[in-house]
């Protein structure tokens, strides 16, 4: 298992020295096998799309669901890049573009919000290559953990930021926020029905983290959307940073994040293919409400 691991990350950094637009192809490629070898992760996109596209035909979702696999292929293979390309390289690579500076002119806590598009750790470089303050983010570890000591080195290895294990107490991570640190939060996953509200997600309920509203509240943070977003034929990355939010939060938590969700179905409808279909984001149900999967 772990010779396998340590094959796929020398595989990853071997592959980071082609050109991106090559890198591209190949990752597309990939794509398609694993639209083909991958039949669980298929049958959970093709179910998303059943579930937030109910006017669309069988044959366009799964136009759609074979096009994501594509990108989803894509992100795989150009993670080397993020991983081991110089910073002027990848700044090269990245297109960032709106209100970039905010995170450094405003003088209060920030809250970078970043939805699960197939650039989101693209998303996570930008705002440390091109945004002075620095940041911190919750992750996910690893069940392997040669890629979970992998993507913790790749995280940190520009230098200005910190990441704390989702099962760690927030109290590290608060520490960091009111000690200048940005939050790069990820608000679009399904941890669960704790601390979380159904709320429509494309008119289905989806249990959704309260946390944006709720830290917004409690640190009198300023929530700025981060949308990154893969540039077709390997043209490089374009990083949106949108203006903060003047109405988030209203006081009201519950209402927050179904304003937030409802934001995020927009900026899905601008770019369907790159949304991360392949997880589960209606695993949680209400009470006596039947299993979507």
């Amino acid at each position: 298992m772990r010779l396998a691991s340590r094959a796929t990350l020398a595989l990853l950094w071997l592959l980071h020295w082609l050109p991106l637009p090559l890198l591209a192809l190949l990752g597309r490629a990939l794509g398609v096998l694993l639209w083909r070898v991958a039949p669980h992760r298929r049958r959970v996109a093709l179910r998303n799309l059943e579930l937030c596209f109910v006017d669309w035909t069988p044959a366009q979702r799964r136009a759609l669901a074979f096009e994501h696999f594509q990108w989803l292929g894509r992100s795989l293979l150009e993670r080397g890049v993020l991983w081991h390309a110089s910073p002027a390289r990848l700044r090269r690579l990245i297109h960032v573009e709106g209100a970039v500076n905010f995170g450094d002119t405003h003088p209060g806590p920030v809250m970078w919000l970043v939805p699960h598009f197939m650039a989101l750790d693209v998303a996570g470089a930008a705002v440390q290559l091109f945004v002075a303050r620095p940041g911190c983010s919750i992750y996910q570890s690893q069940s392997n953990p040669v890629f979970d000591a992998a993507l913790r080195r790749a995280r940190l290895r520009f230098g200005n930021a910190q990441i704390f294990s989702r099962r760690e107490t927030a109290k590290p991570l608060l520490r960091a926020i009111k000690a200048g640190a940005g939050f790069f939060n990820l608000p679009d996953m399904d941890f669960g029905s704790k601390d979380a509200a159904f709320v429509p997600f494309f008119g289905v309920p989806a249990a959704t983290l309260l946390a944006p509203s709720r830290m917004a509240r409690l640190l009198d943070m300023k929530v700025q959307p981060v949308v990154a977003e893969m540039l077709p034929g390997g043209r490089g990355y374009r990083v949106r940073f949108h203006e903060p939010w003047e109405s988030f939060p209203s006081g009201d938590a519950e209402a927050d994040t179904a304003w937030m969700n409802r934001w995020i179905e927009a900026r899905v409808l601008e770019n369907p293919a790159q949304y991360l279909w392949v997880h589960k984001r209606f695993k949680t149900r209400p009470p006596g409400e039947p299993r979507r999967y």
